[in-house]
């Protein structure tokens, strides 16, 4: 596998960055936090007119016809900019639309693309599917569903009468008492508990039945939440470098002594480590390798504790300053540490790769 960009891979990748850091700052993530908002609104529509939102789904589908691969630096540069809103969530929900052929996908997947509709995912949690005659019907519980507050459409795991499905379901169907949200960790995210309790829906609302589909959705979200807590991570590392470089101490910058030095080598090789990993892992996906679904678990069940140590190791190389709630360090730690349980934690994923190798 390459893994150098392409010219268009690097282009997408610079425009997001540059469109992020222009319109993304920390007092921007800080104020939506402040207010329990889930996304903003301005960022919402810019990401949109970028194609981030279609851009998994193919050309005639009226998407952008690009790969995971694609899709990773979007995420990428979402973590670095600890930006807030389901990008990566209504993204995968529109490939899923696109492919299901189903009588559900016309309005909505236009409404996906073009930015107007938004879409979340409920998988952490138990939700259980029974048959009805023509409907289907939900009841159980999902926990840690990122913006579920201010979605259209909710991408549903659960558990069928035949094995594990994905189910569209529409948002404003399950009221306020179907949604609570969660002064959780992390706080540049807004997360809620979804209930489902006799929730019915028309057959044609299963987006997703097959095995090996269910396994490559899942495989893509670990896989694009390493690509987020690489961001993060790497922005963690630059943010440390430069307090290395300004900061004093017995009269030299704190960089110069041998045992930062350490530090801040360990950090780069953690980012480099958790690189490799995630986009190997997405190229398999993208190429339907034999080995796929066990690369997008190693790289979640690496990238997860690794950044997380990256960012208590950065947390340690500010001293006193890093502690303290006007610092921008931690809105970064908390999400690290929230990206390491999402989708899989490490014990969990340990436990598939196991089962992967056997």
């Amino acid at each position: 596998m390459d893994f150098e960009l392409t010219e268009e891979q690097a282009m997408l990748r610079e425009v997001s960055r540059s469109m992020l850091s222009a319109h993304c700052p920390a007092t921007a993530v800080r104020a939506l936090a402040e207010s329990a908002g889930d996304l903003d609104e301005k960022l919402w529509r810019r990401g949109a007119e970028l194609g981030w939102t279609g851009l998994v789904v193919p050309e005639e589908a009226g998407g952008a016809g690009q790969g995971l691969v694609e899709l990773c630096l979007v995420a990428e540069e979402l973590g670095r900019a600890v930006a807030p809103g389901p990008v990566v969530e209504t993204a995968l929900v529109a490939r899923a639309l696109a492919a299901g052929a189903t009588g559900v996908a016309g309005d909505v997947l236009e409404g996906l693309l073009e930015g107007g509709l938004r879409a979340g995912w409920a998988h952490h949690g138990s939700v259980l599917m029974s048959v009805d005659g023509d409907d289907v019907v939900l009841d159980g519980a999902a926990a840690a569903v990122q913006a579920a507050g201010s979605v259209d459409v909710l991408l549903v795991s659960a558990t069928g009468p035949d094995g594990d499905v994905l189910v569209l379901v529409d948002a404003a169907s399950l009221g306020e008492v179907g949604l609570r949200r969660n002064a959780g960790l992390d706080q540049t995210r807004g997360w809620y508990d979804v209930s489902f309790t006799g929730t019915c829906l028309p057959r044609d609302r299963v987006l997703v039945c097959e095995p090996a589909e269910v396994r490559w959705y899942l495989d893509a979200a670990m896989v694009l939440v390493a690509a987020d807590a690489l961001g993060a991570g790497e922005a963690l590392l630059a943010m440390t470098v430069q307090h290395a470089l300004v900061r004093e101490q017995f009269g030299r910058p704190l960089g110069a002594f041998q045992s930062v030095k350490h530090k801040l080598a360990d950090m780069l090789t953690i980012t480099k480590g958790v690189r490799a990993s995630t986009y190997y892992a997405a190229m398999a996906l993208d190429s339907g390798a034999a080995d796929a679904s066990l690369a997008a678990s190693v790289a979640k069940a690496f990238s997860g504790p690794e950044i997380a140590r990256l960012a208590g190791e950065a947390l340690q190389t500010h001293g006193g300053i890093g502690f303290t709630w006007e610092h921008d360090l931690h809105l970064y730690l908390r999400r690290a540490k929230v990206d390491e349980a999402r989708h899989g934690s490490p014990a969990e994923l340990h436990e598939r790769i196991v089962a992967l190798i056997e």
